[in-house]
């Protein structure tokens, strides 16, 4: 169904590597302004499935679209930068300072400086960052540090769209748990619709409205997180849930 409450539509997606379908016939709606958590173990098509939504792979056969367009009539590089984009330990340029990293889209955009600086300082704000981090580069900041400032860069030039794809598995324990919490209250994340790649069941269940589990490049179950917890469609889903 492609109207104006599905940000994103996927229809009978494969992608193929030799002869294994890694995503196999995905047909996938994710209305404006949801959190979707793409859950499973590795090698189950979860992170392909997130990069065919911004052109990183393309899919061999069926149609992405979003917002009713299919994503095959944009540049990739277009299209790109529309969609924010967090992978995890933030991806951050090494050679380009804070302010640089987050400016990085806005620029591409044709933002003026006195835009971008403004943009800048109103993440930071957000994030709870000091304005001493600007001129820092990644390799001087810390894990949690490094992931607000990737989440910064995505949200930069305000797109409707984020993809994350485990963006907090290179964390500690108790910072991944204090940047969980974070983003759950994020106000500026409330309105965007947000496709979450994780293997981590507590992660799924805490950020997720509703969640895909998948296997062998297919969805064995989507819903809400209580729903898969209390009504588990398969064994597979209930033992993957009791992880």
């Amino acid at each position: 169904m492609n109207d104006a409450t599905s940000a994103i539509c996927l229809t009978n997606v494969t992608k193929r590597y030799h002869d294994r379908a890694v995503v196999d016939n995905l047909t996938l709606t994710i209305p404006a302004g949801e959190t979707l958590v793409l859950l499973g173990t590795s090698g189950c098509g979860k992170t392909t499935t997130l990069k065919m939504l911004n052109r990183l792979i393309d899919a061999d056969s069926g149609t992405i679209a979003i917002n009713g367009v299919d994503i095959r009539q944009q540049e990739p590089h277009l299209l790109r930068r529309s969609i924010g984009y967090v992978i995890q330990d933030a991806g951050l340029f090494p050679h380009y300072t804070v302010a640089d990293n987050i400016a990085v889209v806005p620029r591409l955009l044709g933002w003026d400086d006195g835009r971008m600086k403004q943009r800048t300082q109103e993440l930071l704000a957000m994030l709870r960052l000091p304005d001493s981090v600007l001129l820092r580069f990644p390799d001087q900041l810390s894990g949690g540090q490094r992931q607000r400032i990737g989440l910064a860069r995505a949200l930069a030039a305000d797109p409707p769209i984020i993809l994350m794809d485990e963006p907090f598995g290179a964390l500690d324990p108790i910072t991944r748990a204090a940047i969980r919490r974070e983003f759950r209250e994020l106000e500026a994340l409330q309105q965007k619709t947000i496709v979450l790649v994780t293997h981590d069941v507590r992660e799924a269940v805490n950020l997720g409205d509703r969640i895909a589990l998948m296997d062998a490049g297919r969805i064995v179950q989507l819903g809400p997180p209580s729903e898969l917890s209390d009504q588990p469609a398969t064994d597979f889903v209930k033992e993957y849930m009791a992880l």
